[in-house]
């Protein structure tokens, strides 16, 4: 069971795609591939998808962007996989290099742009602005640009796909998906901040929340995988990565998310610092002699598990530091791990109880260390880790005991299969 939500036509209702797509699809649907492009603060992730049976045609991820070492791996289907070592400075010269190599004679997956009937591209921030996907044009540009404030890592390197694809692709039509919007569902008392509610009012400061893209998929995927009903669970579903998010799903619905006005909220993150008491910020403007947009940058880039290691904002590149016997390295992992097992418990109490906890994105798909670091705090819950089963990387698997009274679960993230649904679902 694998849901679709059309906003147009189904009033945001959820519904069975692949038993419904040819009513509601027809003949059109025969020849669309959808490009979907998904800029982290990063990396860029890309795949091209015939939505026709929803096949990937070729799918690769550009990692390391403004950071040294930089490549992308490009897997174009029924052929081998390519590994493209590039200086990638920014996300538009990532972009270039795959679209490059997607019509490429030898690695590409079809013969020119033309064979590309839409792009979708994930934006992480929307406001209130924009509560479901919508169909790129200088308005929606505008109000994107406008979220520059609220997601200053993100929403540039959007704006800067988007604008790269229209110039490679000028008579194609682009959706933008935010990642805000699975997150609507949340109830006033987890959104609103105790601020003077005026604030909220004037400018619209609250919980918005990011990563809902992939904490939907991940949320109907568990669903499936346990054989119920979304709308029966309570599940924590963690996003970890070099952005990191977590989220309480109560019976279909977000309740609360660790993200907030920005992304900046929340877990620690590669270069992002996340809870810290907010005096700390004017105390340091002062003391630093920072402007506001300087002491931004401090939070949003310099700070995280780089400003606590010094060695890197890839985990990856922390994780073999520690092994080399680097204390920072080391107590930068703990400082995450600390937060993730915080957020987790909790969730637990908000929903008086959980019934899965799912780790997706690339530390939460890939870490087995991390999962037995963080899983190994809620013995209280009833969590039984198979160490066994845990033993692996980037599998769809359920890593915790048969007799575990929390089911603990790795699921893949496929944000960009739901981005070209809703891309799909609008320029039909």
């Amino acid at each position: 069971m694998i849901f679709y939500q059309n906003y147009n036509i189904m009033k945001q209702e959820e519904i069975n795609f692949k038993d419904n797509k040819d009513k509601f699809l027809g003949g059109y649907i025969k020849t669309m591939n959808i490009l979907v492009i998904n800029c982290g603060s990063s990396s860029l992730k890309y795949q091209l998808i015939d939505m026709s049976n929803e096949s990937v045609l070729a799918k690769g991820l550009a990692e390391r962007i403004g950071i040294e070492g930089s490549r992308i791996k490009h897997e174009p289907t029924g052929k081998d996989k390519v590994l493209i070592e590039k200086d990638m400075p920014d996300h538009k010269a990532a972009l270039e290099i795959v679209t490059n190599a997607l019509v490429d004679g030898e690695i590409g997956s079809i013969a020119s742009m033309d064979e590309i009937s839409a792009v979708g591209h994930r934006v992480v921030h929307g406001g209130e602005k924009f509560s479901a996907s919508v169909i790129i044009d200088e308005n929606v540009m505008k109000g994107i640009e406008e979220c520059i404030n609220i997601a200053p890592l993100h929403n540039p390197p959007n704006i800067m796909g988007i604008r790269a694809c229209q110039e490679l692709m000028p008579n194609v039509p682009m959706v933008a998906v935010f990642d805000t919007a699975f997150h609507q569902t949340m109830p006033e008392d987890s959104y609103i901040y105790a601020l003077p509610y005026e604030l909220y009012e004037k400018y619209k400061i609250r919980r918005y929340g990011a990563h809902g893209t992939s904490h939907k998929y991940v949320a109907y995927r568990t669903a499936e995988l346990l054989g119920k009903d979304l709308s029966e669970l309570k599940l924590i579903t963690c996003h970890l990565g070099n952005g990191a998010s977590i989220a309480a799903i109560k019976n279909g619905k977000v309740v609360d998310t660790s993200m907030g006005f920005t992304p900046l909220e929340g877990l620690i993150m590669g270069t992002r610092c996340g809870d810290i008491d907010p005096a700390i910020v004017p105390f340091i403007m002062e003391k630093e002699n920072l402007t506001p947009s300087e002491v931004s940058d401090l939070l949003n880039k310099k700070s995280g598990v780089l400003g606590i290691s010094g060695v890197s904002s890839d985990f990856r590149d922390i994780e073999d530091a520690m092994a080399a016997g680097n204390h920072r390295a080391k107590l930068s992992l703990e400082i995450f791990n600390n937060a993730v097992v915080k957020y987790i418990g909790s969730y637990a109490a908000i929903m008086d109880g959980v019934d899965a906890i799912i780790f997706t994105a690339g530390l939460g798909e890939n870490s087995k260390e991390a999962r037995e670091e963080i899983c190994k705090y809620f013995t209280y819950l009833g969590v039984e880790l198979d160490l066994e089963a845990n033993d692996m990387r980037g599998k769809e698997r359920v890593v915790s005991t048969e007799n575990s009274k929390v089911k603990v679960m790795v699921v893949p993230t496929n944000e960009e299969l739901m981005i070209a649904r809703d891309t799909l679902g609008l320029v039909k």
